[in-house]
């Protein structure tokens, strides 16, 4: 039962949303900073772009992987990812819990075509780059995973340990 409540919260928010993801649409013209809005979720929150202590580059390939595979960052820094989609189709890069990643993987399977965008998300087109800036605020171990249907299963997830 918990599993569909879930479902139900992620679909219903996934269709209230004006903006683009899981979609060609660049997300990062979509999204802007705005502090009143920022939301905590357990493994951090929207970054302050002015805040801004690391840029961390991560390329993504049709090879289903991300380069680098593993990233160890801070408690409390805030870090840019540029995103580089090295590749001839569609990736993203999803920063999550990697149960929460997991469940919205299987989500995306059953809703292929589902339009959102938050902060924690890039959708990258082929030859282009995207962005997030993210503020690790608790210690743990994290994921990034590319979830367009097919992707993470074949092994499109990446690593975050924040110490």
């Amino acid at each position: 039962m918990k599993t569909k409540q879930v479902l139900s919260v992620l679909v219903a928010a996934a269709m209230a949303s004006a903006a683009y993801a899981h979609s060609d649409k660049s997300s990062a013209a979509a999204r802007k900073f705005d502090a009143s809005q920022v939301e905590d979720t357990p493994f951090g929150r929207q970054g302050d772009p002015k805040q801004v202590t690391r840029t961390i580059r991560v390329g993504m390939s049709d090879k289903m992987r991300f380069d680098p595979g593993s990233i160890s960052v801070k408690k409390g820094e805030t870090v840019r990812f540029v995103v580089a989609n090295k590749g001839a189709v569609l990736h993203e890069m999803v920063l999550g819990t990697p149960q929460a990643l997991k469940e919205h993987a299987e989500l995306m399977k059953k809703h292929p075509g589902m339009e959102h965008e938050e902060p924690n998300m890039t959708h990258v087109k082929p030859g282009a780059t995207g962005d997030i800036v993210w503020q690790f605020t608790k210690a743990g171990e994290f994921q990034f995973a590319c979830l367009i249907p097919g992707h993470f299963d074949a092994g499109m997830v990446g690593k975050v340990a924040v110490k």
